[in-house]
């Protein structure tokens, strides 16, 4: 059973930044495509950014040309790069892979204030 662990987050002021990591249990990381996911209080979770094993990249538009994905596959590790935060950045993110999902770690909560 992969287990998920992510870090990072923290309170800044809109404008700032923080870089989440992701780090994942197990032998099958490299070959997954990975995402992050956030879920702001009383929202469904969302998607934000997938990266492939091959290492391409996509993003919600929504943090389009602010956040940059990437991944360390010999630490089995997936980061996030958050720039130009915004309040509505403000949840709680997680990362998972593809469904069927991993089962889901406690997520890092990222607080931006105005």
């Amino acid at each position: 059973q992969v287990q998920l662990l992510e870090s990072g987050g923290g309170s800044v002021q809109a404008g700032g930044s923080l870089r989440l990591s992701c780090a994942a249990s197990g032998d099958t990381f490299s070959i997954n495509a990975m995402n992050w996911y956030r879920q702001a209080p009383g929202k469904q979770r969302e998607w934000v950014a997938i990266i492939t094993s091959g290492g391409s990249t996509n993003y919600a538009d929504s943090v389009k040309d602010r956040f940059t994905i990437s991944r360390d596959n010999a630490k089995n590790t997936v980061f996030l790069q958050m720039n130009s935060l915004r309040p509505a950045d403000t949840a709680v993110y997680y990362c998972n892979k593809n469904h069927p999902y991993w089962g889901w770690g406690q997520g890092t909560q990222v607080t931006v204030s105005s």
